[in-house]
């Protein structure tokens, strides 16, 4: 496979493929065109080349080996439509083929039981795994018997020692609930996973430490999406919940949540704030824009391919920890409670 027969499949320049593939350019096309030269490079086994990159557009391009990863999406079942971590794998991907290593293949752990998924895990011939978001120890010890190199990204840190990139969902809960107090909530509902999970001891401890009580009838242990977002809200406020706010484990949930609440009558922020994790495309599309916590998804993704490949290649060897920064993106989704 050639730039040529990619730019043809993909019905755009050579050009523009050069400058997706091998420049990372983030001005280089729309993301969907940029996702659909990705698909097709995927599909096709596309390599890069640093000798070909030094040809003329167009020219033929000499075929060279290059190396491979996997990603395990540990988090979701459906690893098309979480965008998350859909945008997480693909700078990874991008990262790492411009290292001259090519994503073969993502699989999700809640298939490993699968037959077929268990012998591609058993039967891989990448040279790393990257596993996205938490795991339990059972499926990390599998993982490292299968794939001699394994890194770890996600918002909750692991108890075990293998490399790790992350952007502490503890603290970035934390100061979401903060900065709720900050306008004058007290009432704080939280919507989300409850078990082993970072960001709802980020509620907690923000709440304790304003001397905030816990109260169980705020809280709503969910999975991690809108349907989800959207019952846990419905079932709060049948239960005559009356939080002034809204802390969600991440803004997928968090869209389930104000849908929720505005059939039910709530205006957001008039009546309800609304605040949440991750920074999503969709955060600034939603009605209104949603105050989130920006995590750096590309920024993520980048470094965990560098420290995967640097382990493959032989250049550490004792288990490394990037803690990466995130913010408040402030938008519309909250103001002060109302005054009773």
């Amino acid at each position: 496979m050639t730039l040529k027969e990619i730019a043809q499949e993909a019905g755009v320049s050579i050009s523009t493929v050069s400058r997706v593939v091998n420049k990372n350019s983030p001005g280089a096309a729309s993301k969907e065109v940029q996702d659909k030269i990705w698909e097709i490079v995927r599909r096709t086994g596309y390599t890069p080349n640093s000798t070909a990159r030094t040809l003329k557009l167009g020219e033929q391009e000499a075929a060279q080996p290059s190396r491979s990863i996997a990603c395990m999406f540990a988090r979701t079942e459906d690893i098309v439509t979480d965008q998350f971590f859909t945008s997480l794998s693909r700078s990874i991907e991008q990262e790492a083929f411009k290292r001259n290593y090519v994503l073969k293949y993502s699989f999700s752990a809640f298939d490993v039981s699968h037959s077929s998924t268990f012998r591609l895990i058993m039967d891989n011939h990448v040279d790393g795994v990257v596993i996205l978001g938490r795991c339990d120890k059972p499926l990390l010890k599998m993982l490292k018997q299968y794939f001699n190199n394994v890194v770890y990204t996600g918002l909750n840190s692991l108890n075990a020692k293998y490399d790790q990139i992350i952007c502490d969902g503890h603290d970035a809960a934390k100061e979401a609930v903060e900065y709720l107090i900050q306008l004058g909530h007290k009432k704080i509902a939280y919507i989300g996973e409850t078990q082993s999970e970072n960001r709802y001891l980020g509620y907690c401890d923000a709440l304790s430490a304003h001397r905030i009580p816990l109260q169980k009838t705020y809280t709503c242990n969910v999975h991690l999406s809108s349907e989800g977002g959207y019952q846990g809200t419905k079932k709060l406020l049948e239960q005559g919940c009356d939080a002034t706010a809204y802390f969600c484990a991440n803004d997928i949930t968090a869209i389930g949540v104000m849908r929720a609440l505005q059939e039910s009558g709530h205006s957001i922020p008039g009546d309800v704030s609304v605040i949440s994790i991750d920074d999503i495309d969709m955060a600034q599309y939603m009605t209104p824009m949603l105050t989130t916590m920006h995590i750096p998804v590309e920024e993520m993704g980048q470094m965990t391919a560098k420290i995967l490949i640097d382990r493959i290649e032989g250049g550490h060897r004792l288990p490394v920890r990037v803690n990466l920064p995130f913010y408040t993106a402030i938008r519309d989704s909250c103001a002060p409670p109302k005054r009773t």
